[in-house]
């Protein structure tokens, strides 16, 4: 059985046209499949929302809509934190911002 976790980063679109949210690379950034998930063939996909800062570390986050596993939604919330965004801008300059992110978990 292979193992596969996609990451689908959907924009939001933003509350003022000025308003640019923080982004990252999903190729530098992957949550590994937890154990217990795997044996019990656990999948399905993670809406969660990050608040970036200026910097680009993560400052806050929450599950939005669950994929029905919390070892998958942990494991997701815990990897994504953990990545380097770029920062999110307002009228042009860096600024803490909320930007959603799905994650799929899927076994194949």
């Amino acid at each position: 059985m292979s193992v596969a976790a996609a990451l689908l980063v959907s924009v939001t679109s933003a509350a003022y046209a000025a308003e640019v949210p923080a982004s990252f690379d999903s190729k530098n950034c992957k949550a590994e499949y937890p154990k217990a998930s795997l044996m019990n063939e656990e999948q399905g996909t993670v809406t969660m929302s990050f608040l970036v800062n200026a910097d680009g570390s993560v400052a806050d986050s929450k599950v939005e809509k669950s994929s029905g596993f919390k070892n998958l939604d942990k494991a997701a919330v815990k990897a994504i934190s953990a990545c380097k965004f770029k920062p999110g801008t307002k009228d042009g300059a860096a600024a803490q911002t909320w930007t959603k992110v799905d994650y799929a978990w899927k076994l194949d």
